[in-house]
């Protein structure tokens, strides 16, 4: 582990760095969910991040750090300074807590950061969160000498295989409806290198990552949580404002009865430690050169 490195030289004129409280309180739904749904992202292979030159980077900055899962892996992989920058100031605390590495509380869209003052700026699971994955990237490309890097998650293209007859089936319709009623691309797939096309990058390279994501007995804490939001319809009701735009009323009560139905036999199954499941998220890795029009 490294230490936070001095910022001198990096952040504008007006960019501000802020140090984060050690005992700062954090929400634990937005920990919880980051860490569970990053957990192994990157255990078996690394080999999709291979363009990233990882081993020849000297400075990278990380944007969207949240609680700094990607990061962990950049500090290995690379020799060089990796620094976080998120605006939710509570997920950093967590991110520095497990790195150690210089954090910046700053928004993805307005960096404060000069230009060419790293070679490579990454981001996990961001652009899908976010209007404009183009003008993100062009911002990329002005902090970066070298290369921009984003890995973001096929949301369209995940595959569910489960002991339980009617999961993936419902999980579908509700992924489908989801995809269709947010107001932004969680499902980029091959639109991600147009993105970097599009932002002006050259030389752009795509990998394909798997993720996958087993739960079997012995049932972790995880695993039993995870179950009992399925029997109460937890995350339909979160997301109940995307699914409402695609959905009527009486669809979106028939995919809550349904859900909560199929939650049920999740737990019976549990109960009975017959319960398995297989989920496989295709994560894209696109990597992209800055243009001497751009550097």
């Amino acid at each position: 582990m490294r230490m936070a490195k001095d910022l001198h030289g990096i952040l504008t004129e007006f960019g501000i760095l802020r140090r984060i409280p050690p005992n700062q309180l954090v929400r634990e739904f937005s920990s919880e969910y980051l860490t569970h749904t990053r957990r192994g992202l990157w255990a078996d292979s690394r080999a999709a991040l291979t363009p990233l030159s990882l081993e020849d980077r000297t400075r990278i900055l990380d944007v969207g750090t949240g609680t700094g899962e990607f990061a962990q892996v950049l500090d290995t992989e690379s020799p060089g300074d990796i620094v976080c920058l998120d605006m939710d100031p509570e997920l950093l605390t967590i991110a520095r807590s497990k790195t150690d590495l210089t954090t910046i509380i700053a928004d993805a869209t307005q960096l404060p950061i000069k230009s060419d003052a790293v070679d490579l700026v990454t981001c996990q699971a961001l652009l899908s969160n976010l209007p404009d994955p183009v003008n993100i990237l062009q911002t990329f490309a002005r902090v970066s000498s070298e290369l921009v890097a984003a890995v973001e998650p096929d949301n369209a293209a995940v595959s569910v295989a489960s002991t339980v007859d009617t999961e993936a089936q419902i999980e579908r319709r509700a992924r489908e409806a989801y995809i269709a009623g947010i107001q932004t691309d969680v499902a980029l797939g091959d639109r991600l290198s147009t993105a970097f096309d599009n932002a002006g990058l050259d030389d752009i390279v795509r990998r394909r990552h798997y993720h996958r994501r087993t739960t079997e007995p012995p049932y972790d804490d995880t695993a039993l949580t995870a179950a009992a939001r399925k029997a109460h319809a937890t995350a339909l009701r979160d997301h109940r404002t995307e699914l409402r735009r695609e959905l009527s009323d009486d669809a979106y009560d028939t995919l809550r009865h349904d859900w909560r139905e199929m939650g049920r036999a999740v737990v019976d199954q549990i109960h009975s430690e017959t319960y398995r499941r297989v989920e496989i998220i295709p994560f894209d890795v696109v990597v992209g050169r800055v243009s001497s029009d751009q550097a």
